[in-house]
């Protein structure tokens, strides 16, 4: 028997599925996958999710397995290198602000102990959970990512408007907005009880 899911999920190819079923709205406190979803959240802009998940092992290639640190050292010459790089979403001002965001992200760590505990302390530590009968009822942003959205670019990060860190907050669990009547709502909260 097929289990419910959120609607948006239906419909596609199998990765898309997985990527539901797994991953989005599943909280989670490392910085690497922090900053995987801050590089391809902000390459989404303008465009599908579904666009961005195809290029997905393209970018984990691109950018060195999403290590921060060797991110924040892409020289010029790097750059240029992922500009003509079919593997990727080729927008320059994304791809110089992944660069800058890497910079600004160590900056985070540095004064956090890690980026973890900065953006969960926009939502008091725990997930927000989202009472959604479906996806039209699920807002693009709120008071929290607009919060978010402010202070990182007040700290120098780019491509990271309320919208793109809503999705970033979605996808990594600070809030549960899986449609109630999607299996996953109910299993992200049961784990939150256990």
């Amino acid at each position: 028997m097929n289990k419910a899911k959120c609607e948006w999920a239906l419909g596609h190819y199998k990765s898309y599925e997985n990527y539901h079923d797994k991953e989005w709205g599943t909280p989670t406190y490392n910085d690497r996958v922090h900053f995987e979803f801050l590089i391809l959240e902000s390459a989404q802009a303008g465009l599908s999710w579904s666009t961005v998940l195809k290029k997905r092992a393209g970018y984990r290639e691109a950018f060195a397995q999403f290590d921060v640190h060797e991110v924040a050292k892409f020289d010029e010459e790097k750059i240029e290198s992922l500009i003509s790089n079919p593997a990727i979403i080729r927008n320059q001002q994304k791809i110089r602000a992944a660069v800058n965001n890497a910079i600004r992200f160590l900056e985070v760590q540095k004064e956090f102990g890690s980026f973890s505990n900065y953006i969960w302390s926009f939502v008091e530590h725990k997930p927000i959970i989202g009472h959604w009968k479906s996806k039209q009822d699920v807002p693009a942003t709120t008071t929290a990512s607009d919060t978010l959205s402010k202070d990182l670019k007040k700290r120098g990060f780019k491509f990271v408007g309320s919208t793109i860190m809503y999705a970033h907050m979605q996808a990594t669990g600070l809030v549960n907005d899986h449609t109630t009547d999607c299996y996953r709502y109910r299993e992200l909260l049961s784990s939150m009880d256990s």
